[in-house]
């Protein structure tokens, strides 16, 4: 009996042993795993950190010395504005995802000087009438679509005019001044005016989806409009041709010598930015100058976006 019963000890004991042994490996395991992990990751987060941060002085560098080169005689106005990639995306999949969260490469050149705006002033009325709608001073009727239809896709005058004799300039500028807005946008007997910088915000809220265009189907509708935009020489010629597939949602203006365009840009693997290019002078008539704008777009999207935009610092002093 005491053998059996020191036989049975023995086999306990083995039992114990063992299952502590597996214990042991499996907690040692977990610590070497977790303690790799936490240092590889420590370092990572950090060399990663230091990495996104080079890669975005980078980029904008490169970015704000280029655009130095194109606004240096003041007749180019541009605000670049990153929006960050679409969820999902294999953009936001990518390892350079960081580097490109929204706003984070925000460059402008000579984009606080006030414009002629041509009929990019269309997307100040467009936001005050989205304001007008949120209070319930406007509906969406026949006339008004198919005036909004022409205002944007054809850049027709005389819908936005209406609104204007409508409502007022004081009305109007009053609530673009209340966005932060660069005003008096409109002044009797004279063109129209703002900044690339103000288009630049009023589209931030538009992409945002917040103050005007806080309702999701007026902001839809407003996008898909813009997207039918017929004018497409000028940014959407230029970031098409820097990558195929790339789609734009943009307002055009034209008047006289001044060529413009206001641009929420998305790219094929759902990078999305701002871009607005404003110019002027430089003998420009009728469509001129888009030439020019698609020339710069098609840059400013090889520098942010382009394959060794992380990487590679360019020259542009000469």
């Amino acid at each position: 009996m005491i053998f059996v019963k020191k036989k049975a000890e023995k086999k306990f004991l083995k039992a114990i042993i063992s299952v502590v042994g597996i214990l042991l490996i499996a907690i040692i395991g977990y610590k070497y795993v977790h303690t790799s992990k936490a240092s590889s990751g420590g370092t990572a987060q950090t060399e990663t950190q230091k990495e996104v941060a080079k890669r975005q002085k980078i980029i904008k560098e490169n970015l704000t010395n280029y655009l130095k080169t194109v606004t240096d005689d003041g007749t180019v106005s541009v605000s670049f504005y990153n929006l960050g990639a679409t969820s999902g995306s294999t953009a936001a999949k990518s390892k350079y995802a960081d580097v490109y969260k929204k706003g984070e490469l925000q460059v402008e050149s000579n984009a606080h000087t006030d414009q002629t705006t041509a009929s990019t002033y269309k997307l100040f009325i467009t936001a005050y009438l989205m304001q007008q709608k949120l209070n319930g001073n406007f509906t969406w009727n026949s006339t008004n679509e198919d005036g909004f239809y022409r205002m944007i896709v054809n850049s027709e005058n005389d819908f936005a005019e209406e609104q204007l004799q409508k409502y007022g300039m004081s009305k109007i500028n009053k609530f673009i001044s209340n966005q932060g807005w660069y005003s008096p946008v409109f002044q009797t007997d004279e063109n129209a005016t703002s900044t690339s910088y103000s288009l630049q915000l009023l589209l931030e809220q538009l992409e945002a989806g917040t103050g005007s265009f806080s309702n999701a189907s007026d902001r839809a509708k407003i996008l898909k409009l813009m997207g039918k935009q017929i004018y497409r020489t000028g940014i959407p010629a230029g970031v098409a041709a820097a990558d195929k597939g790339t789609t734009v949602s943009d307002k055009v203006g034209f008047l006289d010598d001044t060529n413009n365009y206001a641009a929420i840009v998305t790219m094929p693997n759902g990078q999305k930015y701002i871009l607005v290019i404003m110019t002027h002078g430089h003998n420009q008539s009728g469509f001129s100058g888009f030439p020019k704008i698609a020339k710069i777009a098609k840059k400013v999207q090889q520098i942010v976006y382009g394959a060794d935009a992380v990487t590679k610092l360019e020259d542009y002093s000469n």
